[in-house]
């Protein structure tokens, strides 16, 4: 009997989940794509081996990559810790044997476009898809009720779909531009940048709240936990450089922060400008936006004074291209989300420590590099790469460089917090 065709499980591992690439995610498909070739025993019987050979957390794990409940898992593990006598392999489920699904497959393609068309084109005011609505989707369209515990099963177990926070853009955002600037643009930079035989440097600022960035955690039901904040307007703001060698052997993090709420403007970039390079000899491209303090005087002026520095723009409204954004929101949404220090001077020593412990990690700095789609060759793919940062004492860091010109030393010399 030809074996009918299975729906391949999408695996839900936090490594598959995230947006860049990860070495595991080809590894669990061929796993489920393996499973899928099999009778019901055999996948369980594979399915628990393989949660063995892991060791601890390996049911967890394999539950998460081949949606198998953990029950079923441990009543393979138990068949296998009797030798498979009390199995019967000559009598496994047939192909289409069991409880039949609800949707069929076409049934289910359908609907993933009718979802991926976002709530607001099916009535509607704000896009967002709770379980509810999706069954009033599957109700209108399909005539098949289902209640709301089997609609988030199929969202997750059948299409591969999670709860997702969304990313906001602004409208005047140009896709069109933007895939014309990866496509173009770069890549005319990246040789224009390979023929100077010139570091390759990318260059964002941000700012950080005493108000911490919410992330959902776990709680008692009914009481949500409370952050206290001291001062939700009080802020650091910080530049950094995320900077590639000629040869792209090497990856170097050099940041700084400005005093306590103080922004950044024409004469405070042109100092950092003068710190980066000061840590990174030699010709250097940097790419930034097109924002009014990039095209600051003092900035135009010392790029003017200073041999060997170019400097191209990203196409407007594209922050998702420059891989020092991955910075921000690694430190936001992954390593300090829902922290609320007591004032602005603990918020500085933990962003210090922060992007310190970045500087040494040259395969995250890489992965935020691969995670903009840019397309730079052999960026990652060399073991030797690492990151290559000097730390400054955060007062004095000026006495120990060459004497830059007087305005910028001035300049400087008022923000001596965390330079590195």
């Amino acid at each position: 009997m030809r074996r009918q065709n299975r729906i391949l499980h999408q695996c839900q591992c936090p490594h598959c989940l995230q947006q860049e690439d990860h070495p595991d995610r080809e590894l669990h498909r061929e796993f489920n794509l393996l499973l899928s070739h099999l009778n019901e025993q055999h996948r369980r019987w594979v399915a628990a081996f393989e949660s063995r050979r892991i060791g601890w957390g390996g049911m967890r794990l394999v539950s998460r990559i081949t949606g198998f409940s953990s029950r079923t898992i441990e009543r393979g593990r138990k068949e296998l810790d009797g030798q498979l006598q009390s199995s019967l392999p000559d009598r496994p489920r047939n192909p289409g044997g069991g409880r039949h699904r609800k949707l069929t497959t076409g049934q289910l393609k359908r609907l993933e476009y009718l979802l991926s068309q976002g709530a607001t084109a099916h009535g509607w005011v704000n896009n967002l898809w709770t379980a509810k609505r999706v069954a009033e989707i599957i109700r209108k369209h399909f005539g098949v009720d289902l209640c709301v515990h089997t609609v988030r099963k199929v969202l997750k177990e059948q299409l591969g779909w999670s709860l997702q926070k969304p990313r906001l853009q602004l409208r005047e955002r140009d896709d069109a531009e933007i895939a014309r600037w990866k496509a173009e643009e770069f890549p005319r930079i990246a040789a224009q940048t390979h023929d100077r035989h010139a570091h390759l440097t990318f260059i964002d600022e941000s700012g950080f709240m005493l108000a911490p960035t919410p992330r959902r955690t776990y709680a008692p039901r009914g009481r949500a936990p409370v952050d206290k904040v001291t001062d939700p307007h009080a802020r650091i703001s910080v530049i950094g450089a995320i900077t590639l060698s000629p040869e792209h052997k090497r990856v170097r993090l050099t940041f700084q922060l400005l005093p306590d709420n103080a922004n950044f403007h024409g004469e405070s970039v042109a100092a950092f400008l003068w710190i980066l390079s000061e840590r990174v000899k030699g010709p250097n491209t940097i790419i930034w936006d097109s924002v009014r303090i990039h095209l600051a005087e003092p900035v135009q002026g010392y790029l003017f004074a200073k041999d060997g520095i170019v400097t191209e723009t990203f196409p407007p409204h594209a922050p998702d291209l420059n891989p020092v954004d991955g910075v921000w929101s690694y430190i936001k949404y992954a390593r300090l989300p829902n922290y609320t220090p007591f004032d602005l001077s603990d918020l500085r020593k933990t962003l210090t420590a922060e992007l310190k412990r970045l500087q040494g990690q040259p395969h995250l700095l890489l992965s935020f590099i691969r995670r903009t789609g840019l397309g730079l060759q052999g960026v990652g793919s060399d073991p030797a790469t690492r990151s290559s940062a000097d730390s400054l004492d955060e007062v004095g860091w000026a006495a120990r460089l060459h004497r830059p010109p007087k305005q910028l030393q001035q300049s400087a010399s008022a923000q001596p917090h965390g330079s590195t």
